[in-house]
């Protein structure tokens, strides 16, 4: 159904809905949001321009349709479901934009984009958009205390888990983590019954009793060693692997002294798993991740298991980074306009996943093809994957058919990739893909 309505939407019109198609194939093509280089000429801008401020075009049915094709895919899987928060700053760019507010600094011009990433929990693989909440801010903005969660922007990180288990009601079960901001009592008094939580604590809360939180585990046990791969850091620290104590309890936290809603239960149980590095870099700072869950922790099999499962949220940094400065450079974009700008970092975003999808099957992958192309399509891709086959087995696709690897290694030789050498980046993997096109491979049937 998804393919008959375009792959952002069908908009009320099947010409936008072949127009939404393109746009995001162009950004695939070119990794840029950039109109003028995705409309290729001054016809193809002003169509592109048309689409983006039409009102029938709305980033709801544009998150809908992406998150309609996410949940095929989460049917029947363990899902982590990453959200986070990036912020789109406009500085020294704020020339002639209308409708933005003020970013994180409080003066310059910019956005926030909060959307939740599915994430396979035992491929790691990255599904796609389960929900988007993009949003300015204003200059007035009241105390924090003097308003209820839901006229704060951090209501944003139970309405995520709100989606996730409306959106992903078929999965076999979802486990919704999150780092230091979404550390909200509320947050885990009010999650949905289908979903399991994992957060990074930021508040040394008071706990049942008079104890405090993050004096809690000195009088556990050691429950094991293990290595953690610890990603790059926003600043630019270097991935690296750190070896970690750790500990694991039940906690009872007790309900902030200034909630707004005194309705929240006083107390709740929850389980905290501390993962403290030992013999830390010299030059940085060790790793300290003391992880708050729903999830039951009662042996180092499932204290192990709850670092994995929070580590996957960097898949969403990967996201980010893809959509800003170190890919599409989101920031740079001349478009004017808060409205369409919502709707082409949305379309940036699918765009992003889409990429990451293919680069991370390149080394095999038992995702279906599917994650990536409708499945009216795969007749196109084998014909076309026959043409690039060699006699000898080290020149024939090693992946089984219709798998997410298989269409990975016919759209990276479509690219140019030698399989003898390396294996393909995002760059070979856009050039193949509109290699792909430009051998008739049909992108929609609108």
């Amino acid at each position: 159904m998804r393919h008959q309505c375009g792959e952002l939407g069908y908009f009320g019109d099947a010409r936008r809905a072949a127009v939404g198609t393109t746009l995001i194939e162009r950004v695939m093509e070119t990794g840029s949001l950039v109109v003028r280089k995705l409309g290729g000429d001054r016809a193809g801008e002003m169509a592109l321009h048309r689409f983006l401020a039409a009102p029938s075009v709305t980033t709801v049915e544009i998150v809908e349709t992406l998150a309609v094709r996410t949940a095929a895919a989460c049917a029947g899987r363990r899902i982590v479901v990453a959200q986070d928060t990036t912020e789109i700053n406009f500085a020294g760019r704020e020339e002639r934009r209308r409708g933005l507010g003020p970013a994180g600094d409080g003066v310059s011009a910019g956005f926030f984009i909060h959307p939740l990433i599915a994430i396979d929990s035992e491929t790691e693989a990255v599904l796609g958009v389960v929900g988007a909440r993009i949003w300015t801010r204003t200059d007035e903005i009241a105390p924090t205390h003097a308003r209820a969660l839901e006229d704060k922007e951090s209501i944003r990180w139970l309405e995520g888990a709100e989606c996730a288990a409306a959106c992903l009601a078929d999965a076999a079960s979802v486990v919704v983590v999150a780092d230091r901001e979404g550390d909200i009592y509320a947050s885990f008094a009010r999650r949905p019954a289908a979903v399991d939580l994992i957060v990074r604590a930021a508040q040394d809360r008071a706990l049942h009793g008079g104890k405090r939180l993050f004096a809690a585990p000195s009088a556990w046990p050691e429950l094991a060693r293990t290595e953690v791969r610890v990603a790059p850091s926003r600043t630019g620290g270097r991935a690296r692997i750190a070896t970690v104590v750790l500990r694991a309890g039940p906690v009872v936290i007790s309900r902030p002294r200034h909630a707004s809603d005194r309705s929240d239960p006083p107390q709740l149980t929850l389980h905290m798993v501390e993962a403290r590095e030992i013999n830390g870099p010299a030059d940085g700072q060790p790793l300290l991740w003391r992880l708050l869950t729903t999830l039951p922790v009662t042996s180092a099999a499932d204290a192990q298991e709850i670092v994995r499962l929070y580590r996957l949220r960097w898949r969403i940094e990967e996201i980010f980074r893809s959509l800003k400065s170190d890919g599409m450079r989101l920031e740079e974009t001349q478009m004017h306009f808060a409205g369409r700008l919502f709707k082409l970092a949305l379309v940036g975003l699918a765009a992003a996943i889409r990429t990451m999808q293919l680069v991370n099957a390149r080394d095999g992958s038992p995702r279906p093809a599917t994650d990536v192309i409708d499945a009216a399509l795969l007749p196109a891709a084998e014909a076309i994957g026959a043409t690039l086959e060699g006699r000898t087995v080290r020149q024939q696709n090693p992946h089984p058919r219709h798998s997410l690897a298989w269409l990975a290694w016919i759209i990276a030789r479509l690219g140019g990739w030698n399989c003898y050498y390396k294996p393909p980046g995002p760059k070979t993997m856009r050039a193949g893909w509109t290699a792909a096109r430009q051998q008739s491979w049909p992108v929609s049937d609108t």
